[in-house]
């Protein structure tokens, strides 16, 4: 026991360690790019900009310790948002200190070339050496300003910043009756990372608006634990659709991302968020399927638990079981969490899945969409299909945006989204 304490507190104190000397190297090339580009400001100018950029370098430092001393799951929402603008500053800060690395490189090169050069080519270096710094200057603290501004907007802003999606899809297998049916879909609402239910209120109403004939949540609705859900049940009972509201869970949902006290705390946890979804009106489906029904006739919604195709998250979806006895229905909607699950076994296995809808991505919150010209996101790293429709053969998939943010407390550019799927009979 002893060598496991020891063990623990060495990895600590490394991580410690680490952590210091990355962060004191930023801050004192910062600080010495932030002295450079202020030299042409008035004294009093000067010293105010000093002072903020050393109170954020302490700021910095102290939110870097607590970071370290405790784990994320007890923090509230005041440091969650807290760190969240230290580590923006602190990544802006690397980006900005790309340049002075540049620029000491190119000192470098120069300073061992004027080892073999006469004295005149150095007074020459030296007349222009100065502007060179102070125009790296210019641009480290320049691209530390605007990306840090772009990101507390969308801390701000940009992640209540709801965007309605209208999607068509067109199949020959879509019963008549079932032309023209909306389906209206949200997902990974991690409503622990929201301050109060105001906000989730905004969007449900926008939900609401649409006139859905069925609503469909496809997980994560909660970042860790049940009880984040305490406040937002008579916001969660607001969502009614003629033909009802469905749900899955998500990888988050499951409480596999905390310390638990035993494994019975942990599943009665998860007992909990099953109540939840039931009190809100909402039918989950676990590895099941159920039947919509209009005009006399019907397609096939199956649900399974969260499936994870891709870094290794979990498996807990068993498509074996939620699909048996599904074949018989002309069209077939799935909801499954993780995108990565449409190629890995959908595509392969369940040809005849017409409709695969799923979140998870959250399309990593951050990225550039221009409707026709652009749509990139680091996340497409990662997931092939990250964020809207895609079709292979007969096949469908939908990839949802997320309603709500996790990590980050915002979005930038990529914002959150409420999908409206019209069915379409071709």
């Amino acid at each position: 026991m002893a060598y496991i304490d020891y063990f623990c507190a060495s990895k600590m104190a490394t991580r410690f360690i680490i952590f210091f000397l990355i962060i004191t190297v930023v801050e004192v090339y910062f600080l010495q790019a932030v002295k450079t580009f202020s030299q042409d400001f008035s004294p009093g100018k000067r010293s105010a900009l000093l002072y903020t950029a050393y109170a954020f370098a302490l700021l910095n430092v102290v939110m870097g310790i607590i970071s370290i001393f405790y784990p994320a799951a007890n923090w509230n929402n005041f440091f969650r948002f807290t760190l969240a603008l230290v580590l923006i500053l602190m990544v802006c800060k690397l980006l900005g200190c790309s340049f002075l690395i540049i620029d000491d490189i190119i000192r470098l090169f120069r300073w061992v070339f004027s080892l073999f050069k006469t004295k005149s080519a150095e007074a020459v270096e030296a007349t222009t050496k100065i502007s060179r710094i102070k125009f790296f200057s210019q641009l480290a603290v320049t691209f530390t300003i605007i990306p840090a501004v772009g990101f507390i907007y969308g801390m701000v802003r940009g992640a209540y910043k709801y965007r309605v999606h209208n999607v068509k899809v067109l199949s020959p297998n879509i019963p008549e009756a079932f032309n023209g049916y909306k389906i209206v879909q949200i997902s990974d609402i991690h409503t622990g990372s929201f301050l109060d239910n105001s906000a989730l209120t905004k969007a449900f109403d926008i939900v609401m608006a649409q006139g859905a004939d069925v609503i469909l949540f496809t997980g994560d609705l909660v970042n860790n634990k049940a009880i984040e859900t305490t406040g937002f049940e008579s916001v969660y009972s607001k969502l009614k659709a003629p033909h009802g509201v469905y749900s899955v869970l998500g990888n988050h949902d499951y409480g596999d991302y905390v310390q638990w006290d035993s494994p019975e705390e942990k599943q009665k946890n998860l007992e909990s968020l099953k109540t939840v979804h039931k009190n809100a009106g909402w039918r989950l489906l676990m590895n099941e399927h159920v039947e919509l029904e209009n005009k006399g006739e019907k397609i096939a919604l199956i649900g399974i638990e969260n499936w994870g195709g891709n870094m290794n998250f979990p498996k807990y979806g068993k498509m074996e079981v939620a699909y048996k006895d599904a074949a018989k229905y002309p069209f077939k909607i799935l909801m499954s969490h993780d995108p990565s699950h449409w190629e890995k076994q959908v595509q392969t296995e369940y040809k005849d899945i017409d409709l695969t809808l799923s979140g998870h991505t959250h399309g990593m919150q951050f990225g550039i969409e221009i409707p026709g010209l652009v749509k990139w996101s680091p996340v497409k790293y990662f997931y092939k299909q990250w964020a809207g429709l895609y079709k292979q053969d007969n096949q469908f998939l939908y990839v949802n945006r997320g309603l709500g943010f996790l990590g980050y407390p915002g979005r930038l550019g990529i914002w959150p989204e409420i999908t409206v799927i019209e069915l379409q009979k071709v």
